[in-house]
């Protein structure tokens, strides 16, 4: 699992909240339904105000996605805002914790 632990447990509370819409999928399926489907958060300005409340600078966050995607999928991409990070930031770290529940 990653330091991100106030990440951690807002997305683990997000997970019990919807727990009623995946409860029949598996969980590469609901991960998708939670964090792919759709963004996790909209509006950079929106985006940027919860790094802050989670006190994440937007470097060590893009380090974080540019270090998951290069040990995935040998690249990663550029991240040119933080509305990109803070989804992908989600995505990863909602896929620690649903896998880690199988």
């Amino acid at each position: 699992m990653n330091t991100f632990t106030s990440v951690v447990t807002e997305l683990q509370e997000y997970i019990e909240e919807h727990k009623e819409d995946i409860k029949d999928l598996d969980v590469a399926e609901a991960h998708y339904q939670l964090f792919n489907q759709d963004y996790y958060l909209i509006g950079y300005y929106n985006c940027e105000q919860w790094l802050k409340k989670h006190n994440i600078s937007a470097f060590e966050a893009i380090k974080y996605c540019q270090d998951y995607e290069n040990d995935n999928f040998g690249e990663c991409r550029q991240y040119e805002d933080a509305e990109k990070v803070v989804n992908m930031l989600t995505y990863i770290v909602g896929e620690d914790i649903l896998f880690s529940r199988k």
